[in-house]
């Protein structure tokens, strides 16, 4: 069965299946007629309602509605691409023709190329990973669940002042896409939201914090009060921070945060970092760069997960796999193109990964934040980060940073203006725990990182 092929165009989207692949047909026929090598050309809608409140006074109502046709033409080993949002049969042969024209002068490339075709999802292996879940609102009752929201967050507290606001978001796309390697495939997909963001405290002590709450399906969002009573607890929590003294000490990564240590892992071992040699992780296939006790799945074909796809950018199949396995690099991360380069073969992961996992082994199903906590015994948990102090080719790891100082297990104290710094080969290395209170942030899916010893500058 292919992928959600039965989505009907009443649901919002103002072109059907059959019209995506006469556009694409159209642009491969006019490719071939040109005199392309190869040729591959994708469709694609996107639509949605995005509606944000302050105060309780409705603030903005956006409508989004966008289409591209995309074609990419293959002159031996030149590539040349070009897009357009006209769908008029003269516009798609003036891109299929920018297209080529931009191929026949550029500098040849000897990687690149399509996907080989043993690695072409085939119809049979597109299975249907039910990602399309049109929500059915209008922009009063988003409007409604944004108050709803941002009300409970008010009420938890009258230490809640203030508030940058709550919003919800419902978007849809399909596309399809082809190439004369022998890829036909496509599907439709949904996600949708509720946010806020509350501001507790008064003058010189104020703290914002907030959450959210993403789904493929609205069914599964989380209550607009829950989303909004958490954030109002999370930044009244922070109130009266301090400083602290610089030290060394165990470091705490919240969930959310620890999902951004994995996808530090991720970027180091892809391909383009690879390839171009500006990665900490060079050659590390097949080298221990975790603990014993910690591995890494990738599993493309989860049903309703934000990063599931029966195939990546380039139709090549996706498959489940172990990435790290006792703490071992099993995989990386490539396309079609860095795997040539690298002189290996694709893994399904044009457009990045999907849908990974980060597990200890030696987590019990009771390792809750709490039991989190008293691992990490005396230190610091973290849970916001600032900047974008992560260098990439040398792997050092300096980041703002705000949470709790933490003593005997227990919360001491808020803190804040402070920054955590280390090498994110050392701190891959030192994952001690990893916790039960697991997140899924996009396509991660992690619990609370516990790492043995980070520097922590403070005053």
């Amino acid at each position: 069965m292919t992928t959600n092929s039965a989505f009907r165009p009443a649901t919002g989207f103002a072109y059907s299946r059959a019209a995506f692949e006469e556009l694409v047909d159209t642009a491969l026929a006019h490719a071939k007629k040109l005199g392309a090598t190869d040729a591959g050309a994708e469709a694609s809608e996107g639509c949605g309602l995005s509606v944000s409140v302050r105060k309780g006074e409705l603030e903005n109502v956006e409508r989004n509605r966008d289409k591209s046709l995309g074609v990419t033409i293959y002159v031996g080993h030149r590539r040349g691409n070009a897009s357009t949002s006209d769908f008029s049969l003269a516009a798609i042969e003036q891109t299929v023709q920018a297209a080529y024209d931009i191929a026949r002068f550029t500098a040849e490339d000897p990687v690149a190329g399509l996907p080989e075709a043993e690695d072409i999802a085939q119809p049979d292996e597109q299975p249907d990973l039910d990602l399309f879940h049109p929500w059915d609102i209008d922009s009063e009752q988003a409007a409604r669940i944004a108050l709803t929201c941002e009300a409970a967050a008010f009420a938890t507290d009258k230490r809640i002042t203030n508030s940058e606001g709550a919003g919800v978001s419902a978007q849809q796309s399909h596309f399809f896409s082809s190439h004369t390697r022998g890829f036909r495939g496509g599907y439709a997909s949904s996600r949708h939201s509720v946010s806020v963001a509350p501001i507790a405290g008064k003058g010189s002590d104020m703290q914002r914090d907030a959450w959210y709450s993403s789904m493929r399906s609205a069914d599964e969002l989380a209550a607009p009060e829950a989303v909004g009573r958490y954030a109002a607890e999370r930044a009244l929590a922070r109130l009266k921070s301090r400083k602290i003294a610089t030290r060394e000490c165990p470091v705490l990564f919240e969930s959310p945060l620890a999902a951004g240590l994995l996808g530090g892992f991720v970027q180091a071992v892809s391909g383009g970092s690879l390839y171009r040699k500006s990665s900490f992780l060079l050659d590390s296939l097949g080298k221990k760069i975790f603990p014993d006790h910690v591995d890494v799945v990738e599993d493309p074909h989860v049903r309703r997960g934000k990063g599931s796809a029966p195939f990546d950018e380039e139709g090549v199949r996706t498959k489940a796999r172990k990435v790290v396995d006792a703490g071992q690099v099993q995989g990386y991360f490539l396309s079609s193109y860095s795997a040539r380069k690298l002189g290996m073969k694709t893994t399904g992961n044009a457009g990045g990964s999907h849908n990974l996992t980060l597990k200890s082994r030696l987590t019990d199903r009771g390792d809750d934040l709490p039991a989190m906590l008293r691992k990490l015994g005396t230190g610091l948990f973290v849970i916001e980060l600032m900047g974008q102090g992560v260098n990439y080719v040398t792997g050092d790891y300096s980041r703002g940073a705000s949470g709790f100082w933490v003593e005997n297990g227990e919360i001491a104290y808020p803190v804040q203006e402070i920054t955590i710094a280390g090498n994110m080969k050392d701190m891959f290395a030192g994952i001690l725990a990893v916790g039960a209170d697991t997140y899924n942030y996009g396509a991660k899916t992690v619990g609370s990182v516990l790492i043995n010893r980070m520097k922590v500058a403070g005053s």
